[in-house]
């Protein structure tokens, strides 16, 4: 502990030796300095706040237009710094009076880049920090940011909608025509096939709803044609007039027709048919016609002789004709689907390829009209959002904390540097002090002298300090006060000058 000691009191002593050269380098360097800091221009930040509130637009969608907005959001955020951005910061705040040329521009927006920042704080909020060698203009950079932040987001969502309308637009003209050919195909088909054949779809559905069809018309022929034998039969049965008093009246043909549907009626209720029945409300159909026309009807005269006309015979003549006119209409229905279906078949054997051909037209129809419904659908929805953007305000804009002009510098500290240069002069001073004491040729005590030589010390001679020696040292001692008090005057001054220009600010 006492070599330590030793040593530091030897430090001291030969700085303090040196301490006009000490006073000098920390005078040099603390001039140098603080000329340094003077020089450093003044930087001001001016910062902003902006809230983004999202709206729903239109019901039932609203993650999703949240999810687009927020992407819109986050993409001119990150944007915001671009290059093309800055050049309109620059063009329109007091940075274009300080460019004439193209290059002067690209100077100014590499030099904001370093000091524009766009930072997320929390959702939806964002700080806007700018800055600039004035307050002024740090206030109108983020002024600026500010209404292109909100400009991007108004006008780049109805551009991207008009851009979609008009390629929604193109695609649909594209698709109406390819639809319209394809049902042009359609229909010459179904003209050269299928325009015979009943009901709707592929050539082998069509050909199977005709052969259904003709079964189901000879079912029918062959109950007509039961019946009509079940009249012919009784009409051989039964003679066509009966013997009675002469130059009587008979029923005519009408009278016998109501008799003949009444005795029909009768016989369908008595197996159990309700008035729901088809053939029932056929029949009475028949019975309400047949009233009508017998209203009309005179009795007819009998024949000579005394016979008159048998009413039951009439009746089945009257049945015989609407059961024969029913048996020609069907065989002529039959005839007529048969000719249709063996012209089918012949087209189809000289051309086999019709149904893998139909099945081609049908599924590009099928598909071309599916495109179609659905860009149909999407261009409808695109002008729906459209329109409600540009009558709403899909994006709000609050700026929470408006940008303001700062009164004061946000860097360089300038109290912070002033005193660090006071510091490092200080500090270089005593360094080169210590420094020359180390290469000096002298040894201050006697043991360091007993280390070099090797050799023991009998004794040391103290110096002997007269009065004039005494006052000279005080007097240079005092000079010395007087310097590093200067110093740090000249420290206090600056520091004082600097609060000064703040206050003023």
């Amino acid at each position: 502990m006492g070599g330590l000691w030793e040593e530091v009191r030897t430090a001291v002593h030969g700085v303090w030796q040196r301490r006009w050269l000490a006073a000098a380098v920390a005078w040099a360097l603390c001039l140098l300095g603080w000329l340094v800091v003077s020089q450093i221009p003044n930087q001001y930040e001016s910062r902003a706040r902006v809230f983004v509130q999202l709206r729903q637009i239109l019901p039932g969608e609203a993650l999703a237009t949240q999810q687009e907005q927020q992407k819109d959001i986050d993409r001119v955020r990150q944007t915001l710094a671009s290059a093309i951005n800055l050049e309109k910061v620059v063009r329109g705040t007091a940075l274009a009076n300080t460019v004439a040329t193209d290059r002067d521009v690209a100077d100014r927006v590499a030099g904001l880049q370093q000091k524009i920042k766009v930072t997320a704080q929390q959702d939806n909020l964002f700080e806007i920090t700018a800055t600039a060698n004035n307050g002024k203009l740090s206030r109108d950079i983020v002024q600026k940011l500010i209404d292109i932040f909100v400009e991007d987001n108004l006008t780049q969502g109805r551009d991207e909608a008009s851009q979609s309308l008009t390629f929604l637009d193109q695609q649909l003209q594209q698709r109406q025509k390819a639809l319209q050919e394809a049902e042009a195909k359609q229909a010459e088909f179904q003209a050269r096939y299928l325009g015979s054949l009943p009901g709707t779809g592929s050539l082998t559905e069509r050909l199977a709803a005709a052969r259904s069809q003709l079964a189901q018309v000879n079912a029918d022929l062959a109950a007509a044609q039961s019946g009509l034998a079940a009249v012919n039969g009784q009409m051989a049965g039964t003679s066509a007039s009966v013997s009675g008093p002469g130059g009587g009246a008979v029923a005519g043909p009408a009278r016998a027709r109501v008799s003949a549907i009444q005795g029909q009626l009768a016989e369908a209720r008595a197996r159990g048919w309700t008035d729901a029945h088809p053939d029932v409300i056929a029949l009475k159909s028949q019975l309400s016609q047949a009233q009508v026309a017998a209203r009309g009807e005179r009795p007819v005269a009998a024949a000579g002789g005394g016979a008159n006309a048998n009413p039951l015979y009439l009746s089945l003549r009257a049945m015989q004709a609407d059961k024969s006119a029913q048996v020609a209409a069907l065989t002529n229905r039959k005839a007529q689907i048969e000719a249709d279906i063996n012209a089918f078949d012949q087209k189809i054997a000289g051309d086999p390829a019709a149904a893998q051909e139909q099945a081609e037209i049908d599924r590009n129809y099928q598909v071309l009209k599916t495109q179609y419904d659905k860009l149909l659908a999407d261009r409808e929805q695109v002008k729906l959002r459209s329109q409600a953007a540009s009558q709403t305000d899909a994006v709000k804009f609050s700026v929470i904390d408006p940008p303001v002009t700062p009164a004061a510098p946000t860097a360089p500290n300038r109290l912070l540097l002033l005193t660090g240069v006071l510091i490092v002069g200080l500090g270089g001073g005593v360094a080169a002090a210590f420094g020359l004491s180390q290469l000096a040729g002298t040894f201050p005590t006697t043991k360091r002298l007993e280390k070099a030589s090797g050799m023991p010390v009998i004794g040391s001679v103290g110096e002997v300090v007269t009065a004039a020696q005494t006052a000279l040292r005080r007097k240079r001692l005092q000079m010395f006060a007087a310097a590093m008090g200067g110093l740090v005057f000249a420290w206090v001054a600056l520091l004082g000058l600097e609060i000064f220009q703040r206050g003023v600010a």
